[in-house]
């Protein structure tokens, strides 16, 4: 198990709580709650060692167009990248609806 915690600056506020996915086999969840402060704060917990570089990637191409401040926990099982997005844009939208 990998812990990998990122920091994006925000412009808006994230005014409620959000869950999206499951943690399976080949799967996460993301939990999304509104910051204490005006920054978004990631914490990535994955059963797969040695892809922070990836996982940075990734929540750096999210935060190019989510602007939202929230505390984002990630629960991770193997999910691939694509995956990943998905499930952020899933929260995101669940946020504007």
């Amino acid at each position: 198990m990998e812990e990998i915690k990122l920091d994006y600056p925000a412009r808006q506020a994230v005014l409620r709580r959000v869950h999206v996915g499951v943690v399976g086999s080949g799967d996460l969840e993301v939990l999304l709650e509104p910051s204490p402060d005006l920054r978004a704060h990631v914490l990535i917990t994955t059963s797969v060692d040695g892809y922070g570089v990836i996982w940075k990637h990734v929540l750096d191409r999210f935060f190019e167009r989510f602007e939202g401040a929230a505390s984002i926990e990630i629960n991770d099982f193997g999910a691939t990248p694509g995956v990943v997005m998905l499930r952020l844009e899933q929260a995101a939208e669940a946020l504007r609806s």
